[in-house]
């Protein structure tokens, strides 16, 4: 049977939860007919937690595991609340008042060209107060889920590595409608961190030229 090595190609299902004193709340769910693919070892962003539980595993071995934020999705990061212009929110001349509420995830472009999500936290008469922490940074989380399939990767699949959406086993991926990080939030390539001015970002709302996962 085909075990969990570097280079390997990876299929899993599995569901997320968010875990608190109260309880635990499911967020994502990956089922069996519709797997998370990674090439282990090699795919950007996998969780360490979720790398270390399933190294070694095959195909239908179980694995369950609670992380804690350091091991999952990070620290919850002030600095990534960032004020924006309201006329980078500004579409043939008006703004985008539909998308751009309170509460709502939406997409943006870096400089770069990496698309990026960020929650609206606020709109004022001069700004948009975004959040573009990843919903669960600060959380502790827990994974439940099985192998679904382990093989050698193809060559196809190792050169495509560079544009690979994986889901919520990565720090910076979308995992649905509860849980809204999307695989270009990825701080390292976005202009809008605590490395630059908040009033002087570049990043600029997308609108239809963004597709919603």
């Amino acid at each position: 049977m085909e075990k969990i090595q570097q280079g390997k190609y990876v299929a899993l299902a599995y569901d997320l939860y968010q875990v608190n004193d109260k309880g635990e709340k499911l967020v994502h769910q990956i089922e069996e007919g519709k797997p998370e693919a990674l090439i282990f070892g090699l795919t950007p962003g996998v969780l360490p937690a979720l790398a270390e539980a399933i190294h070694g595993l095959g195909v239908g071995d179980m694995f369950d595991f609670e992380s804690d934020p350091e091991d999952a999705f990070g620290d919850y990061d002030p600095e990534q609340v960032l004020h924006l212009d309201r006329e980078v929110f500004v579409i043939d001349g008006k703004f985008d008042s539909e998308m751009v509420r309170r509460g709502n995830a939406i997409p943006m472009m870096t400089p770069n060209g990496y698309r990026v999500m960020g929650t609206v936290i606020d709109v004022t008469d001069e700004a948009v107060v975004m959040d573009f922490n990843h919903p669960l940074a600060g959380k502790r989380v827990r994974y439940s889920g099985k192998v679904v399939e382990v093989r050698d990767a193809t060559a196809a699949e190792l050169n495509a590595l560079h544009g690979h959406h994986c889901g919520c086993g990565c720090d910076h991926d979308h995992c649905g409608d509860d849980c809204d990080c999307d695989h270009d939030h990825h701080h390292d390539d976005c202009d809008c961190h605590h490395d630059h001015h908040h009033d002087n970002c570049d990043c600029h709302h997308c609108g239809d030229d963004c597709h919603h996962e």
